[in-house]
């Protein structure tokens, strides 16, 4: 599970999903407490790390631009109540979206200043496929048609004082028709355009790393599927 807090990848793995070739600038084993010199660059891998520890990480992660500092993982025997601690420490929402194709074309959408992939909160009784072709449809004026599951996302923010984890789902979708295609502005959204796959991927430099990371499931599960 990756969660994005303040744009930074903060992973929560079992010791199976561990990369023994992958290297870290510091490592740590069963802290209860921050340790005063942790590097706060590259990647920092934490063993069995203790409630506190994960809380003081959460909250510096949350509260500090750390510049330097590419990702932190956790890993945990129970990954299954790694994972449910962390996500104790937040409301949770949930939201749907899509990476809508034609032609070997991706869509974008423009907003906050951001390229981005157009997505939106659930709405009572919705399933995510549901939600996230009503969301594209609403969002782009567009006529889609969902298909497989790319993967989720999960990203922090603050909002009324309370921290929140957003789960989104997302999908591939073809589309059906494009000829009414517009911004929804009263989303905040002030373009939206046809890319080609290697011109998105210079748009999304213009992007939240969740996005990229998102991208990069979606590329990958096409290239799983031409080998098939």
């Amino acid at each position: 599970m990756r969660i994005f807090v303040n744009d930074k990848p903060f992973d929560l793995i079992s010791y199976e999903e561990l990369n023994p070739s992958k290297s870290y600038e510091a490592v740590y084993h069963q802290l209860d407490e921050l340790p005063a010199n942790l590097p706060w660059k590259d990647d920092i891998l934490f063993h069995e790390p203790s409630h506190d520890l994960i809380i003081r990480l959460l909250y510096l992660l949350r509260t500090r631009k750390l510049k330097d500092l590419d990702s932190i993982t956790l890993v945990s025997k129970d990954k299954a109540a790694l994972k449910k601690f962390v996500k104790s420490r937040f409301s949770i929402i949930k939201a749907a979206g899509g990476v809508v194709s034609k032609k070997g074309e991706i869509l974008l959408i423009f907003r906050l200043g951001k390229w981005d992939f157009p997505k939106g909160k659930f709405e009572k009784g919705e399933t995510p496929k549901q939600c996230a072709v009503r969301e594209v449809e609403e969002e782009c004026a567009v006529k889609v048609k969902a298909g497989g599951k790319i993967c989720n996302t999960w990203h922090t923010y603050t909002q009324d004082r309370k921290s929140i984890l957003k789960k989104t789902y997302w999908f591939e979708m073809d589309c059906l028709n494009d000829d009414q295609m517009a911004p929804q502005k009263e989303e905040g959204i002030e373009d939206i355009r046809w890319f080609l796959e290697g011109d998105a991927k210079i748009a999304l430099v213009n992007s939240y790393p969740s996005m990229r990371f998102l991208f990069k499931q979606y590329i990958k599960n096409h290239l799983k599927a031409q080998t098939l």
